[in-house]
């Protein structure tokens, strides 16, 4: 960006874990272009948590709050509300930004959700369209190829029931992935409701967008990645994000570890069994039959477990089941899961297969036990176990004893359980390599460092 100051309009989406990789890449930006200046646009309740007790870019980032679609004094309840809202309430706090500094923004990041970000980079004279793709590549694929997925189900004969499992093989890099394992998205009934219909504009739109950026690295998805940069004008894989934020010099936020998870590992005997660990995400809490059924394994398993279990969760387990397991057996409401996953004594993540999860368990080194839920987690979980081959999927779609107890024993102490690791411990040095200075993923954010260098 030269030598002149640049004003970025950073656009957020305030669910989930989007808006953290996003303030992240904002920080790594930052440091490559030192006069930029940041304004990132995010609901209230996402930039509380995320600018709490922290001075990110040494105070180059601005949070402005956008209307998040409710009456005032309404709790947000739904992503719909926020959606319905969209573009309008972006579009109302960026003019209040651009009268506050009088320039108007020459370049918008956003995440790749808000398919009006070329829309409105277009509006001021065509400045530059940065879209970050939270997630990896095949599930960014996915969404490209809604319209031919949507065309082959609807051709598929399902009479038989067997219609969705038909594999993919058309697509590249995604011949062991079935139609039913698409986003629910894709195969939505009316692509017009608001969380489809934003996803779908998200399609439509991204070639029009000057970069992606992934969170992943080039040799996670090769094929699929190619075929990317066949259909965007640019495609930039800078992850794992953890591993890259891990080599920066920049001041890290402090960890919290409130309820002891790391002593509590420390203090495992060294003839231990391998540690499960087991979480959700931050919004999924398994149902109550399957919080039984994970309970009713992990006693009879006997492995040392750390749960991340909520409050709201914690009440469904078994009677008893603490006072019974407390001897191997560790349940809090919140871990610290990068610090847990790096912990030589765990062995196994018990995860709902999100991107964050699945590449953190990857840079880790550990085998993962998969339970999607909704989103890209069918396609991540499947990648897990029949292309990288690091982990399995909980038979039967969801929890039970048996199955759980399957799972367990297949990837803590069986022959194939050793190969799960050594292939996982494989992509953990490639992961490793890729954020090394030369590394794959480092090439890639120079490359986008220089495209922006391009524009201004």
């Amino acid at each position: 960006m030269g030598s002149s100051e640049c004003h970025v309009a950073v656009l957020a989406f305030p669910f989930a874990t989007h808006a953290a990789p996003l303030l992240s890449l904002v920080e790594q930006l930052s440091a490559a272009f030192p006069s930029a200046r940041f304004s990132f646009f995010n609901n209230h309740d996402s930039n509380s948590g995320l600018f709490r007790g922290r001075n990110p870019a040494a105070g180059k980032v601005k949070a402005y709050d956008v209307w998040d679609g409710t009456v005032a004094g309404e709790a947000l309840v739904t992503h719909e509300e926020f959606i319905m809202a969209m573009p309008g309430n972006y579009v109302k706090a960026i003019a209040e930004a651009e009268a506050e500094t009088g320039t108007k923004f020459g370049c918008f990041l956003t995440d790749a959700f808000l398919w009006f970000g070329g829309d409105l980079a277009a509006e001021r004279g065509g400045v530059p369209w940065i879209a970050l793709w939270t997630a990896g590549a095949c599930s960014i694929s996915a969404h490209l190829y809604t319209d031919f997925v949507r065309s082959l189900a609807a051709a598929t004969p399902t009479a038989n029931g067997n219609g969705m499992e038909q594999k993919l093989k058309v697509i590249p890099g995604m011949s062991e992935i079935s139609i039913g394992e698409m986003p629910g998205e894709i195969l939505a009934k009316d692509l017009q409701a608001p969380f489809p219909g934003m996803i779908y504009n998200m399609a439509l739109k991204l070639p029009g967008a000057n970069a992606v950026v992934l969170n992943s690295f080039q040799n996670l998805e090769p094929t699929v990645t190619d075929d990317l940069r066949s259909k965007l004008q640019k495609v930039f894989n800078i992850g794992p994000m953890i591993l890259r934020q891990a080599a920066a010099a920049t001041p890290k936020p402090p960890i919290s570890d409130d309820h002891n998870c790391i002593p509590w590992l420390d203090s495992l005997p060294p003839a231990s069994p391998p540690a499960v660990y087991l979480s959700f995400g931050s919004g999924l809490t398994p149902p109550p039959d399957e919080i039984v059924a994970l309970a009713e394994a992990l006693e009879a398993k006997r492995a040392p477990f750390l749960w991340s279990l909520k409050p709201h969760g914690v009440k469904h387990l078994p009677e008893g089941f603490l006072e019974r397991t407390k001897e191997f057996g560790k349940i809090v409401p919140w871990a610290p899961q990068v610090q847990v996953l790096s912990h030589p004594g765990v062995g196994a993540f018990m995860t709902h297969c999100g991107w964050n999860s699945t590449l953190e368990a990857i840079s880790f080194g550990v085998c993962l036990i998969c339970r999607p839920f909704y989103g890209d987690q069918q396609i991540n979980s499947r990648f897990v176990e029949s292309v990288w081959e690091i982990g399995v999927k909980v038979e039967g779609g969801k929890f039970t004893k048996d199955e759980t107890l399957k799972a367990l024993n297949v990837v803590l102490d069986s022959d194939r359980g050793k190969l799960l690791k050594e292939n996982v411990v494989k992509l953990k040095g490639e992961a490793m390599e890729a954020v090394k200075p030369n590394g794959s993923s480092t090439k890639d954010f120079q490359e986008l460092v220089h495209l922006l260098n391009g524009y201004f």
